[in-house]
């Protein structure tokens, strides 16, 4: 028995019983609403914690474990992962108009534009009826429509139907970086020097594809004085800083037209493929939603549905916000560390310098908020009249983020997402294909891998 012992490793029985807790806690069998996650950090499941900690006016700055998405000595910090609570506010007063529902519905043309080229990929693939990734497709569409937002122009991703200079493993690499060198981000400043040394991937090399794209727009900017202005985000922004260099320096150009290309593709392919997944595999969702569609186009006798009239489409807005809840594009806590004085959060108190947060992916699948078949697609769950329990779900769907913090391209995503699937349940029938089984994998984003589809044209 002693000898026995002695080959006995005591920290593998440590290892055993801790993931039998968590997997009790995972079955609803043994849980609470917070667990410890790494020292001195911990992921909440509380409602009451969301206004605590991202509630507007709370000084709960964001973790060190944003720095690793950026530039160690960035020449102007991005909204992103600015810890700066103050100078991230000026800083995003500074272009809120832009990302305003107001100023992208001026831009409504240039998504139509996108979808007009994507429905003609889907016509191809309908036609040759060759099995597809939705991922690879979804993100193309995303960024081009981000190229024609951002700089005026489609990136191209549509017109080849592929991805030439492997920007979105460029981007999958970077989500990779951020999410691990994020935990130990002290390494990040010698790891972005060694990197610079070395063939141009991942972040260092979608800022040169930017680059390259800024000054392409410059250009044709030039090229177009004295006639009617761009409205792209890329001349509204160099009309700032020529305004007030000093408030607005050239660098920030620069990092907002970065931040576009890195945050606008992956996070709307996401949803966008949980949106259609989700349907795909609900046939009763999916035909009732298919049939408002149609209703409304009707009642607009017009052949396409505009961004402001999918908001009177309760079941569509019923079917995004139960997609984005099932599959947030997020799947990391949204960490922010505890001020000076401490915080009491979920009936614990937390000391200054605590790093606390909410993950989505937790927080969407909450029975007490969501109802017993939290796990299930059901957008009628968002339909109902009892406002206090509606409003209890809102405040607790956080696919966005949430306070003074929430993505700054939000409305972007959503005018993305409410443009193209009413078209594309108007025009085809996707399944899944045969033997299709898709997997997710969580570097920050949370990315269908083999979504493989099937598509064909309806009558």
């Amino acid at each position: 028995m002693a000898a026995a012992l002695k080959f006995l490793d005591l920290s593998n029985i440590g290892l055993l019983i801790t993931g039998l807790l968590s997997l009790l806690a995972a079955r609803r069998l043994f849980a609470g609403p917070v667990v410890r996650i790494a020292p001195n950090q911990y992921s909440i499941d509380d409602p009451n914690a969301v206004k605590a900690i991202y509630g507007i006016g709370k000084s709960f700055p964001k973790s060190s474990w944003y720095t690793a998405s950026s530039s160690p000595n960035p020449a102007f910090p991005d909204l992103f992962t600015d810890l700066n609570a103050s100078r991230h506010a000026a800083n995003r007063r500074l272009v809120a108009n832009l990302y305003s529902s107001t100023s992208l519905r001026a831009m409504e043309a240039n998504v139509d534009e996108c979808i007009d080229l994507f429905v003609v990929r889907i016509e191809e693939l309908a036609k040759s009826q060759k099995t597809f990734d939705l991922q690879f497709w979804m993100q193309c569409y995303a960024f081009d429509v981000i190229g024609q937002i951002t700089v005026g122009s489609r990136m191209g991703f549509l017109d080849k139907g592929s991805d030439d200079d492997d920007l979105f493993g460029s981007l999958h690499t970077y989500l990779k970086y951020c999410a691990v060198v994020g935990v130990v981000n002290e390494f990040h400043g010698i790891l972005s020097r060694i990197l610079s040394m070395l063939p141009a991937t991942g972040i260092l090399r979608m800022a040169l594809f930017t680059t390259g794209r800024i000054d392409e727009g410059e250009q044709k900017r030039k090229a177009q004085v004295g006639k009617t202005k761009a409205d792209d985000f890329l001349s509204k922004s160099l009309d700032l800083h020529e305004d007030n260099p000093k408030k607005f320096p050239r660098a920030a150009v620069d990092t907002l037209c970065l931040t576009n290309f890195g945050a606008g593709s992956d996070t709307t392919s996401i949803s966008l493929c949980a949106i259609l997944f989700n349907l795909m595999n609900n046939p009763k969702s999916l035909a009732k939603l298919r049939d408002e569609v149609h209703k409304k186009l009707a009642e607009l006798n017009l052949d396409r549905i505009p961004f402001k009239d999918t908001q009177s489409m309760p079941y569509f807005q019923a079917c995004i916000k139960e997609a984005l809840r099932l599959h947030p594009a997020t799947g990391l806590p949204l960490a922010r560390v505890v001020p000076a004085d401490g915080a009491t959060i979920s009936g614990i108190f937390f000391p200054a310098g605590t790093v606390v947060g909410i993950n989505s992916w937790v927080a969407h699948r909450n029975r007490d908020v969501f109802g017993a078949d939290a796990d299930e697609f059901r957008p009628e769950r968002w339909l109902i009249q009892d406002s206090a329990k509606l409003s209890l779900m809102e405040s607790y769907w956080l696919p966005f983020g949430v306070g003074s913090r929430t993505c700054i391209g939000k409305n972007i995503s959503l005018l993305e997402i409410n443009k193209l699937i009413p078209v594309l349940l108007k025009k085809f029938d996707f399944s899944p294909a045969k033997n299709c089984k898709v997997t997710n994998e969580n570097y920050w984003l949370v990315k269908q891998k083999d979504m493989f589809c099937q598509v064909a044209t309806r009558d």
